[in-house]
């Protein structure tokens, strides 16, 4: 604490003024203690206030208040603090005797307490060592009266880089936008099931795999409190007229088990009938070309059971009866629902399909590793609900029924409104009638497109909320007749059952854009007549097969099954990574080629620091915490500028691509440090090296590639429970043990063999290396410094080797196709070579082309009669020279 001593000349001239020893002291000063003298002088330089008027305000205030407010005086040490009413004396002295202005800012200075016997240290008072202490009545000196010191001024810290903010591509402007939630940290999400009548597609795998990533990188990077809420379509034409069919099909086969195979013939011949003329009305090429294989397919059939007929065969026959009932099964089950459809109306029939469906979806989603929905809604259970949100909507003037007991929404009518547009998402498509009769045939149903049903509309584009069931479909009663609901009004019903008018995002796939999701849109904000129901609409990018659009015509069609027998759920979903949710994928050999290489680099690295830490890293002991030296500090600060680059990825749209290419920067830089310390025969820094694994594990967890309880890589066996979790205890803990004996009980007799140079022995090691234990999940690495294991999932082991033979084969393929095909032009260069050159233009392609020719078998006129231009006809002199140069060498030899 300072002391008198380090008060300046100008506070001395004060403290001599208040203790009286100049001519012209106020008398009151005189009864200031010692400790409030030495006050004024820091008070008057720090304000810049007069010092008498400080003088006169400390000694007139004690003067009036000391008998009312007695001053209990202690030994100070340095510790001590002033008493309170002191304080509070000079504080009223300061407002008493100095200007307003002054004395507010020594008021705040003095910071009085609100507990006896404690005040912080006044701002700009110098404390000194001299006291004023009284003791049974007597004066001491030599002992500090100075307050205790108080905190020192703290400052906020500035983030010298700017935050970045989470930005998602949303469809409504089409452009990144921030993404702020209505409610706190709660976010409600909607998402479009599946209409359940066939079996998930790699397309359907795009959609909700991509939105699976996007909802755990909300949950678990940004904290956000996700309800997430999908429905399932079980009420629909497709499903409608797919249930009739199979069923219909079923009893016709079960009947006929015994059938004739003249009346199979004649049934499949009259089943075509019908199916031709949907083929030849069919305008859509994709489907022309699908109905065109069944066709064929059909056609093939019937004549290799024709062929049978002839030749007598009862065996090939029956066969050949089979083939053609397995081939015709889509015309047959045409032709029955064309003659018995309207004869179906029992729900059950349309609920088994859809059942199956349901279930194999959700199957198949298990296998994906796709989290289960918060919520799960059907259709078929909220009819009730639906019916009643219709009514909302016609009582707001936005909906009118049909003579046939159909409802309909008026789009012209919603539009026309200031507070409403009509196709917010695809603003381009509203009345575009160029596009109308395949918007609404995809929109309305194939059984609800009849010149009937348009006519009962008002505007072109109007949609169906209700639709009037005809024979042979399921129906509820409703106020206009039995009926079911139309598409669309299904996610706006259950939707706003669970989140009510507003959501905070509605996700789907890109070709829902329009009509589904405008005409969702668009009906509940008629019903609630609001402006925006939806904040974020997220539309995940398409899917192409090789670089082609995925069709059952182009014989490209993958199902989520086919195609988790080729590859696993983590290599799938590696590749969905290696795409922003945003873009188009595509699904190759090449693009699983690159899925593949990634996760064999960061299996390798997962592997490698494993097999480090478990030799040199123990937490609960000194061993493995070592010094970072300069290498660990450069590879420190490339690791969080690389943790910074992420950041900013997943924020920028959440694109997982660059992540990627984020943690293999980071893989590359994690083996190039292990290579550089192996070489120098340095342990590296194990700690380290864990804290890069843990990382990148954590963000392939976050990401759903890895499971949950793994700290560093990807788990080692494939034995996970349905929800992907691993078992408490791993395969690794258990067999490392007995691996790590054998391994070095193999590399003694490796040396022992090498040093006695016993071949045989050493051949036995490299095949306990290369062929027996990979079997068994174990890869082992010989090193110079100590053979490294690795325990990897057999399954995978396996897998990898395969796709490692295919490869290699797709390779030798290819190879062998490229000499084929040098061979094949090099056999056509020797046949050119043969041909007169007199007849060079005369055949093959060329022959075509030209009408008549000279002496020499030049042409002198094009295929049309027009003659050869002097230009064109000096070009194929050239060539008739050059091709008779080759043609009498080869002559000669």
């Amino acid at each position: 604490m300072p002391n008198s001593e380090e008060v300046d000349s100008k506070s001395r001239s004060y403290l001599q003024e208040l203790s009286g020893q100049e001519a012209g002291g106020d008398r009151r000063s005189a009864r200031l203690t010692a400790c409030e003298k030495k006050s004024a002088g820091p008070i008057a330089r720090k304000y810049n206030a007069p010092g008498d008027r400080v003088l006169e305000a400390l000694s007139g205030t004690l003067d009036t208040r000391r008998d009312h407010c007695p001053v209990r005086t202690r030994r100070f040490r340095s510790s001590s603090l002033i008493d309170l009413s002191r304080h509070s004396l000079l504080a009223s002295a300061v407002r008493l005797f100095i200007s307003p202005a002054t004395s507010s800012k020594i008021v705040r200075g003095l910071a009085v307490s609100n507990s006896v016997g404690q005040a912080s240290k006044m701002p700009g008072v110098t404390q000194a060592n001299s006291t004023a202490s009284t003791e049974n009545g007597h004066e001491s000196t030599g002992q500090s009266c100075g307050a205790k010191r108080g905190l020192p001024p703290w400052k906020q810290p500035k983030n010298l880089r700017e935050e970045p903010q989470l930005r998602i591509y949303n469809s409504f402007t089409r452009k990144k936008e921030i993404f702020v939630p209505r409610e706190g940290n709660k976010v409600q999400w909607y998402i479009c099931g599946p209409t359940v009548y066939d079996s998930a597609h790699m397309g359907h795998a795009r959609t909700y795999l991509s939105c699976d990533i996007l909802r755990r990188v909300f949950e678990s990077y940004f904290g956000y409190d996700v309800q997430y809420i999908m429905n399932i379509t079980d009420i629909d034409d497709k499903i409608i007229r797919r249930g009739r069919q199979r069923h219909l099909l079923a009893e016709y086969l079960e009947k006929n088990k015994n059938m004739d195979v003249r009346q199979v013939i004649n049934d499949v011949l009259e089943a075509l009938k019908p199916f031709t003329e949907r083929y030849n009305k069919e305008a859509d090429p994709d489907k022309k070309l699908m109905l065109q294989v069944m066709l064929q397919k059909v056609d093939a059939a019937v004549s290799e059971l024709e062929k049978a007929l002839e030749a007598g065969n009862c065996a090939a026959i029956t066969a050949a009866k089979d083939a053609v009932l397995q081939e015709s099964k889509d015309v047959l089950s045409d032709w029955l629902d064309g003659l018995q459809g309207h004869t179906i109306d029992e729900h059950s029939v349309f609920n088994k399909l859809a059942r199956f469906y349901e279930n194999e979806f959700h199957s198949d989603m298990t296998k994906l590793g796709v989290m289960a929905p918060d919520v799960l809604t059907r259709v078929s259970e909220y009819v009730p609900e639906i019916i009643e949100y219709i009514q909302k909507i016609i009582s707001n003037g936005y909906g009118y029924a049909g003579k046939d007991g159909s409802v309909y929404f008026d789009t012209v009518a919603f539009d026309s409104k200031p507070n409403h547009t009509y196709a917010k998402l695809v603003p381009e498509a509203f009345g575009d009638a160029s596009q109308l009769q395949s918007i609404m045939r995809e929109s309305e149903g194939e059984l609800s497109i009849g010149e009937d049903r348009m006519q009962e509309k008002r505007n072109p584009t109007d949609f169906a909320l209700w639709k009037n069931s005809k024979a042979g479909e399921p129906s509820w009663d409703s106020p206009w007749g039995k009926g079911r609901p139309g598409w669309h009004i299904e996610c706006s019903v259950m939707s706003s059952a669970i989140c009510g008018q507003n959501l905070d995002i509605h996700a789907g796939g890109f070709d829902l854009k329009f009509p589904h999701h405008d005409n969702e849109i668009a009906q509940v904000e008629a019903h609630y007549d609001c402006e925006q129901w939806v904040n974020y609409f997220l539309h995940c990018g398409t899917l192409r097969i090789a670089g082609m659009k995925m069709s059952k015509s182009l014989k490209n069609f993958i199902s989520i099954r086919e195609a988790l027998k080729q590859y696993s759920a983590r290599q799938l979903r590696i590749l969905f990574l290696m795409h922003n949710w945003t873009d188009v994928l595509d699904y190759s050999h090449s693009s699983m080629a690159l899925a593949l290489q990634f996760e064999k680099m960061t299996q390798e690295f997962f592997l490698a620091v494993k097999h480090y830490l478990r030799l040199h890293f123990r937490q609960d002991t000194d061993e493995g915490y070592q010094k970072y030296q300069q290498r660990e500090l450069v590879l420190m600060e490339e690791f969080f500028k690389i943790k910074e680059a992420v950041h900013e990825a997943l924020c920028d749209c959440i694109d997982t691509r660059t992540v990627c290419d984020r943690i293999r920067d980071l893989v590359a830089l994690g083996n190039a440090y292990i290579l550089e310390k192996d070489k120098e025969g340095v342990v590296p820094n194990c700690l380290l090296l864990r804290n890069i694994a843990a990382y990148i594990t954590w963000l392939l967890r976050i990401f759903g590639a890895i499971p949950h309880h793994t700290e560093i890589g990807f788990p080692t066996d494939s034995s996970t429970s349905a929800n992907g979790e691993t078992p408490s205890t791993s395969k690794e803990e258990i067999l490392m043990p007995y691996l790590n004996a054998l391994a070095d009980f193999r590399e003694r007799v490796r040396l022992i063999a090498k040093e006695n140079k016993i071949v045989g022995i050493l051949e036995e090691c490299d095949r306990l290396r290369d062929d027996v234990l990979p079997d068994l999940g174990v890869r082992l690495e010989d090193r110079h410094a100590k053979t490294m294991i690795k325990l990897v999932d057999r399954e995978e082991l396996l897998r990898e080797r395969q796709q490692a033979i295919e490869a290699e084969q797709a390779r030798e393929l290819e190879k062998q196709k490229r000499l084929k095909e040098k061979a094949d032009k090099a056999a056509q260069k020797d046949a050119l070579k043969a041909i007169r050159p007199e007849d060079l233009f005369k055949t093959g392609e060329e022959a075509a082309k030209y009408s008549k020719f000279d002496d020499k078998g030049i042409p002198t006129h094009m295929a049309d009669g027009e003659e050869i231009s002097k230009k064109q006809r000096k070009k194929l002199e050239k060539i008739h020279e050059t091709h008779e140069k080759k043609f009498n060498e080869t002559k000669d030899s």
